[in-house]
């Protein structure tokens, strides 16, 4: 019988490859989705629809209602790009961004323990290297990522004895449909810069407008990070971390964690052009 796994964000991006390639891989996979045309686009291709939103108590029991017994895996991918400089952001935005990428990936995982401890399964987190490396202007991504992290972490040794492994996959920049999202809801939510303080901040946000394009354009494809979910799923033995990224992003990332903070944050602001 084909292993079930449920994925969360299924409809676009790292969600979406992931969901295809298991599925290709002989997995019974079920993509959650939130729009009907992504249900659509999901059914044409052996995947089974579940409308999900991670934040909804209620549609998280549904969906455990509706898989029944026997889940394998859950790929806990569901996540927004919330961004900015922090002085703008309302915090409502940033409340959204650890609603989503935190407490949902938490209430997802809570949802549906029991059925991977039936099936002494896995649970995959989608982390990022931003979750390593707090950058300015990806404040409230970052904080969500780190939030994983140490989520990651609890969850790895509280789980173990059940047969449950925990892994957390940490992307670098990929290009996904997330950059484009984020940046146009950026343009909504962000608030005017204080009197004052138009000439930074409008660096900042010409920078961040930037750095947002290059992501969508130059980042790795998603299907790299649906290998990575592979192999948390398959391997005996998994990692507790998954690393996806550049040469250069991974080495950026180390030297960026081994600085001398006075030396990161010199370095940091050089970037920023302060």
């Amino acid at each position: 019988m084909a292993k079930r796994v449920l994925i969360t964000g299924a409809g676009s991006g790292i969600g979406l490859a992931t969901a295809r390639l298991l599925a290709r891989r002989g997995y019974r996979v079920y993509g959650g989705v939130r729009k009907e045309a992504d249900a659509q686009a999901l059914a044409q291709e052996g995947i089974t629809p579940i409308f999900l939103d991670v934040t909804q108590e209620g549609d998280l029991k549904r969906a455990r209602e509706a898989l029944g017994e026997g889940l394998y895996g859950v790929v806990a991918n569901a996540g927004v790009a919330v961004a900015g400089p922090l002085e703008l952001v309302p915090p409502a935005a940033f409340r959204q961004a650890l609603e989503v990428n935190v407490l949902g990936a938490f209430a997802t995982v809570k949802a549906f323990l029991p059925l991977l401890r039936q099936a002494r399964g896995r649970v995959v987190l989608m982390g990022s290297v931003s979750g390593l490396v707090a950058l300015p202007l990806m404040g409230p991504y970052a904080a969500s990522k780190f939030a994983l992290e140490a989520l990651a972490d609890a969850l790895r040794v509280e789980l173990a004895p059940f047969g449950v492994r925990v892994v957390l996959v940490e992307p670098g920049s990929v290009a996904t449909p997330i950059w484009e999202r984020s940046l146009r809801a950026a343009e909504a939510y962000l608030e005017p810069p204080p009197p004052g303080t138009e000439g930074v901040y409008g660096r900042y946000l010409d920078l961040a407008r930037r750095m947002a394009r290059r992501s969508a354009q130059r980042g790795l494809f998603p299907e790299r990070v649906a290998e990575a979910v592979l192999r948390a799923l398959e391997s005996p033995n998994p990692k507790a971390r998954y690393l996806v990224a550049h040469p250069a992003r991974v080495r950026e990332t180390l030297l960026l964690r081994l600085l001398p903070t006075p030396w990161r944050d010199r370095l940091l602001g050089r970037f920023l052009g302060v």
